[in-house]
């Protein structure tokens, strides 16, 4: 936007991405008149031509999207994931059988808000002779398999905001506990770093199944998942929040626990 998105005129690019989106989120959130849902956005950015991309094929599913079949002459894949505020995730861990109505509603505004930074990024990205192309938030996946075609989660992943926890979450600098955006454009931007440690307790050695303890459905144990019977709880209150649109959704895996808002600490009595 005004032509600051050109890698020449700015000594970071991740920075102003991550400070336009800040801007954005707070000028939009006016307009709508939204409750206060969101923290500071985290930034990441993948080369389109990341080796890494091809595992998703393996990993997530073999239809797995790449970033030149959503975007002809892709350069570069920006992730971005929005925090929650601490108190969502609270009302939401006491809420016990379903999710909390803020939680549902944060969850399809916080879609619309994915929707609209995605727009705006494309139009400054377009300012400045940069193409750019989107996927929605959410509902991108197949309904049997419960995969989705183009994984905003392994896609932060390999753009380094974070590493997988045994919930299936992505744990980010700022935990878990919030929603991820991707766009694909023809931009060349430097890629992030990816973390060299486990930041899941339970997958760096220590002792933790905050995450399991959660789930009173029986969709996350000790030794798998189930993602039928997670999807079946997600509709569970969809069907609960009707007067909302599609919210299906539950996050219950994610919330008063160790990542939920942060990289977590190791307990003292195991850092000894």
């Amino acid at each position: 936007m005004r032509g600051i998105l050109d890698v020449s005129n700015t000594t970071d690019p991740i920075a102003w991405l991550r400070n336009e989106i800040g801007e954005f989120i707070t000028r939009w959130s006016a307009r709508q008149g939204t409750e206060d849902y969101w923290l500071d956005p985290l930034v990441g950015v993948l080369a389109a031509r990341d080796p890494m991309l091809a595992e998703l094929r393996r990993v997530v599913d073999p239809e797995h999207a790449m970033p030149h079949e959503i975007l002809e002459g892709a350069e570069s894949v920006v992730v971005f994931f929005l925090p929650f505020q601490r108190w969502l995730g609270e009302q939401n861990d006491r809420q016990r059988l379903l999710a909390a109505r803020s939680w549902a509603e944060a969850y399809t505004t916080t879609n619309q808000l994915i929707n609209a930074i995605n727009q705006h990024l494309k139009d400054c990205l377009a300012e400045n002779g940069h193409r750019a192309a989107t996927t929605p938030p959410t509902h991108n996946f197949d309904e049997q398999k419960l995969v989705s075609r183009w994984s905003h989660k392994h896609l932060a992943y390999i753009a380094g905001l974070g590493t997988f926890g045994h919930s299936r979450l992505l744990i980010t600098a700022a935990g878990c506990c919030g929603r991820l955006g991707s766009l694909v454009t023809s931009m060349p931007l430097p890629a992030t770093q990816r973390p060299n440690e486990e930041w899941c307790l339970l997958k760096a050695g220590h002792r933790c199944h905050g995450c399991v303890t959660k789930c009173i459905y029986g969709a996350l144990q000790k030794t798998h998942f189930d993602r039928h019977i997670c999807y079946r709880q997600c509709l569970n209150n969809d069907s609960h929040y009707a007067d909302l649109p599609l919210v299906d959704v539950c996050g219950k895996c994610a919330c008063e626990v160790p990542c939920s808002h942060q990289i977590p600490r190791i307990p003292e009595k195991q850092a000894r």
